[in-house]
């Protein structure tokens, strides 16, 4: 990949994900009849946002595993366990953006690759940009929604159980959606050099 950085016609701005208005949130099926929600509550992750070529936008995102949270501590427990994330042997999931495809004016398709205990494979999303906004403390803000629906067994989460009308205990399928909020950092100031006659012992 290019090193955007050192593009004089460079209109990237660098972002941090700020978590507490931020969102990652997951649902599955339940005894084929009904949707059980959760989400991680601790990720982090920069984006390096190209207004004006998407295309060249980085994204990097780490979530910590042992922080899903379903609202059933019985039932988290055992997905941090080896049946399901195996958050002990892996205690991140990583989402790297590869590419970009505007597909509207505030849309686009946004594919990369997710690891999720240790098993990398790639996935789309289809993202939202909700545009920017200067909050009254003087921070620039930005907003983002996201949504894929993956396989799960893709990565090895492979633990279920039959049930007697027929089907499975856990579905398949995990929708995934995330809402983030951006917050811009500030452009890094480059020290000057310090002049010959001041490199003194």
């Amino acid at each position: 990949m290019n090193d955007i950085r050192n593009d004089e016609r460079n209109t990237t701005m660098t972002w941090q994900i700020d978590p507490a208005h931020s969102q990652i949130q997951f649902s599955a099926r339940h005894m084929m009849v009904s949707k059980i929600r959760g989400a991680f509550t601790r990720f982090d992750g920069t984006i390096a946002l190209d207004e004006a070529r998407p295309e060249r936008t980085q994204v990097a995102i780490t979530i910590d595993a042992a922080s899903i949270d379903t609202r059933l501590e019985a039932r988290d427990t055992h997905l941090r366990s080896a049946d399901f994330l195996d958050a002990e042997r892996y205690p991140t999931i990583e989402f790297v953006g590869r590419r970009i495809e505007r597909t509207g004016d505030d849309r686009a398709r946004m594919v990369g690759d997710l690891t999720i205990r240790g098993v990398t494979k790639e996935v789309a999303l289809d993202v939202v940009y909700a545009g920017q906004a200067k909050s009254p403390w003087g921070t620039t803000s930005a907003g983002f929604s996201a949504r894929t629906t993956i396989q799960r067994k893709d990565w090895g989460l492979n633990w279920n159980q039959a049930i007697e009308t027929g089907g499975f205990l856990v579905g398949d399928d995990i929708a995934i959606d995330i809402e983030l909020e951006l917050i811009e950092q500030a452009d890094e100031v480059m020290e000057p050099a310090l002049e010959p006659e001041l490199m003194t012992a």
